[in-house]
């Protein structure tokens, strides 16, 4: 019998990273998290998957600012295994530090703390000390540059430092050697959506050196691919058919569980006038290029009444066929949001995010339920989001909803290929 792989999760979110661990074979026996949100998620899911709290595993709330190795030591020294750990003992710690700060996207705040997450995420390396260690980010920490950056022994690094060599060289005080940071985009690991990432993997310097997954060879995974079934297409992909019969076992029954009943799969609740917004999109098309083809081609909105009343002159029917029209007419028409587009079905989903109300289905006209951006994510159908489906507003700082959580989520299948690697290494 081979020997237990067991792996720590800190920011586990709703839980994607320990999914796509227990589909390469490990087990999370301890995981953390700052939101009561994602915990009732991560827990119910592990209990339908017969890792019961505080008695297979242990999930701990706690802002990483708290929590230190004697800790999570504690907690897993009082589960059920007759084996005891210690710094050096764990194999994998796989960790995703709130990435907001870094995001290409907004404004890139230089004093915001979360960019200072990660210094906590490698102190708790250095007291956990295990074999490997992962951290995911969005694709702008590559470059981001810090001011007066303080490293955990007290350096404090010139302004201008990237967070790359900043990472490596405080890696390296630890005991650990890294890989080159690689962007991996979840799409050529059998993910149905153009998700890049910045994997980052250390290695003690006692062990052996691992690789970044290849890319596989298969053909890349469409919107259709993921969630044609979702909207009446019953020809099932092989990868819908994986999605119903699911893909991680259950420690219970060895056996993935099976999914026949849609859960979180509430379809979204837009007005008519909205419901006419959205059928002004064609498919692939961004509000920037709507707006384009508006103003050199016209559109005909005879049929959108809902739309036709927000003005207030009689001829705006012609107007808009005609190109009689200025761009205060197209803003009411549209509203000012750019960032809004209808996904194509044909093509891998963008990236999905936090806020639904972004993209647009090419089936519907309608955004996209949590199912199915669940589905794009690579989640089972037998994994439930519980808590808000959304929220907004001042709440949205606190919250972590439905949607969020499966926005915030590193991609079980993505995160299954980086943890195969590890196991080979073990």
């Amino acid at each position: 019998m081979s020997k237990q792989l067991f792996m720590i999760d800190l920011f586990c979110g709703a839980g994607g990273v320990s999914e796509g661990s227990i589909q390469a074979g490990f087990t999370p026996i301890f995981s953390s998290d700052i939101s009561l949100d994602v915990e009732k998620t991560y827990v119910n899911r592990h209990n339908q998957l017969g890792l019961i709290q505080n008695i297979d595993t242990c999930f701990l709330r706690e802002d990483i600012r708290n929590l230190n190795g004697n800790t999570i030591f504690s907690c897993i020294n009082n589960l059920k295994y007759k084996e005891k750990f210690q710094k050096g003992d764990i194999p994998l710690v796989f960790g995703g530090p709130s990435c907001q700060g870094f995001s290409l996207i907004g404004k890139r705040d230089k004093n915001d703390l979360r960019n200072t997450l990660f210094k906590e995420y490698i102190r708790i390396i250095s007291e956990i000390m295990p074999k490997y260690a992962i951290m995911e980010n969005v694709v702008g920490f590559m470059s981001f540059s810090f001011n007066q950056f303080e490293g955990l022994d007290g350096e404090i690094y010139p302004d201008g430092n990237i967070a790359p060599f900043i990472l490596k060289k405080e890696f390296e005080k630890i005991g650990y050697n890294t890989l080159t940071p690689k962007i991996l985009n979840a799409m050529d690991y059998g993910v149905p959506q153009n998700r890049k990432r910045a994997i980052f993997i250390a290695y003690r310097k006692d062990q052996k050196e691992p690789t970044y997954p290849k890319p596989f060879n298969s053909k890349v995974l469409t919107l259709n691919d993921g969630i044609s079934d979702l909207n009446g297409d019953f020809n099932f992909s092989t990868y819908q058919l994986d999605s119903i019969n699911g893909r991680t076992p259950s420690f219970k029954t060895n056996k993935p569980i099976k999914s026949n009943i849609k859960k979180n799969q509430e379809l979204p609740n837009h007005n008519d006038l909205i419901k006419e917004r959205f059928s002004l999109y064609k498919e692939g098309e961004t509000t920037f290029q709507l707006r384009e083809r508006i103003l050199n081609n016209g559109i005909d909105i005879s049929n959108k009444n809902n739309l036709i009343k927000l003005f207030s002159r009689n001829t705006i029917v012609e107007d808009f066929r005609n190109k009689n029209i200025s761009k205060d007419d197209i803003d009411i028409l549209l509203t000012k949001k750019n960032i809004r587009r209808r996904l194509d079905r044909n093509k891998p989903s963008n990236t999905v995010v936090t806020i639904a109300d972004d993209f647009i289905s090419p089936f519907d006209n309608r955004t996209f339920t949590v199912r199915e951006l669940a589905r794009l994510q690579s989640f089972d159908d037998s994994f439930e989001f519980l808590g808000k489906r959304t929220t907004g507003g001042a709440k949205r700082k606190i919250e972590v909803p439905q949607y969020s959580q499966v926005g915030n989520a590193v991609p079980p299948l993505l995160a299954k290929a980086i943890c195969l690697e590890i196991k080979k290494c073990l």
